[in-house]
C-alpha cells in the first residue's frame, strides 16, 4: 500500500513539475517574443545596409541605426513602375490576400515563387540631395529553399554595388555559400543591364572566363551546387525584369522621382 502511495507520489510530483516548467516555458516565449521580432527586423536592416556596403556585420547598433537613417524606403507598384503610398505593406500577408497579389504564368515565373505580390518596397539611398543607390529585396527557389535576399544598384542601374543572401535553407558548403562574403564581393562592379535595358548580369555555371569581354557581368557559380546557382541566377532575371523592379527601374531613368 505504502509502495502504491509511493508511485502516486511520484507520478503527481512529476506532473506538476511539467506543468510548472511548461508555464514558464509559455511564459518566458511570450515576454521574449517582442525582443525577438525586434532582432529579427534589425538583423534584416543590417543585412540590407552591408549589401549596399552601408555597414559590416560587425557594425554596432549605434551606427547601423546611424547609416539606417540615409535610406528612404517606398513602396512600388510593380506593374506600373510607380511609386505609391505606403498601406501597411506585408510581403508575407500580401501573397496570401488574391486581391494584392496574383499568379504568375508558368513561363514567366523564372524564379519558380508561382505568386507575386503587387507591390514591393524598394530602398532609395540619398547621396546629400541626389540618390546614391538603389537597393531591391529579390527572392526565388534554389535547391531546398527559397533564397532572400538584397541587391544593391548603382543609380544609373548600370553596375551592382552589393549583394546580401540573408535567409535561406540551401545546404551548408555547398548551396550556403551564398552567404559566402568573398563570393558575394565577386559582384561589385559587374554590369548590370545594356544601354537597352536589355539584362546583362548573369551566374553562370562554373568559373568565369576573364580572357573573354563577357566576363563583365558574369559571376562565378557555386561549386557543386549547381540547382542553387540556376535558381540564384533565375531570381534575378525575374527581379530584374519587366514582371520585377523594370519597370520602375525605367520611370526611374525618365526622370521618375
Amino acid at each position: 500500500m505504502q509502495n502504491n502511495d509511493s508511485v502516486k507520489k511520484t507520478v503527481l510530483v512529476a506532473t506538476l513539475l511539467c506543468l510548472f516548467c511548461s508555464i514558464i516555458v509559455s511564459l518566458a516565449a511570450v515576454k521574449l517574443k517582442p525582443l525577438q521580432v525586434e532582432n529579427k527586423i534589425f538583423d534584416v536592416k543590417v543585412k540590407l545596409l552591408v549589401a549596399a556596403g552601408l555597414a559590416t556585420p560587425e557594425s554596432s547598433k549605434e551606427d547601423v541605426l546611424s547609416a539606417y537613417e540615409n535610406i528612404n524606403p517606398v513602396l512600388v507598384e510593380l506593374d506600373s513602375g510607380d511609386i505609391v503610398d505606403d498601406f501597411g505593406f506585408d510581403l508575407k500577408k500580401s501573397l496570401k490576400d488574391s486581391n494584392l497579389s496574383s499568379r504568375i504564368e508558368k513561363d514567366n515565373d523564372f524564379a519558380s515563387i508561382l505568386f507575386r505580390a503587387k507591390h514591393a518596397k524598394v530602398f532609395i539611398v540619398k547621396d546629400g540631395d541626389s540618390v546614391g543607390q538603389y537597393i531591391f529585396p529579390i527572392y526565388g527557389k534554389g535547391l531546398w529553399s527559397t533564397m532572400y535576399a538584397f541587391l544593391a544598384l548603382s543609380s544609373d542601374f548600370k553596375k551592382v554595388l552589393g549583394v546580401g543572401f540573408y535567409d535561406h535553407g540551401e545546404t551548408p558548403g555547398l548551396g550556403g555559400e551564398i552567404e559566402n562574403a568573398k563570393w558575394q564581393k565577386s559582384w561589385i562592379n559587374k554590369d548590370v543591364y545594356s544601354d537597352e535595358l536589355n539584362l546583362l548580369l548573369t551566374v553562370i555555371k562554373g568559373k568565369v572566363d576573364y580572357s573573354e569581354p563577357t566576363n563583365v557581368h558574369q559571376i562565378d557559380g557555386l561549386s557543386g551546387a549547381t540547382l542553387t546557382t540556376v535558381g540564384v541566377d533565375r531570381t534575378i532575371k525575374f527581379w530584374l525584369g519587366e514582371n520585377g523592379f523594370l519597370p520602375f527601374i525605367k520611370k526611374q531613368l525618365e526622370g521618375g522621382m
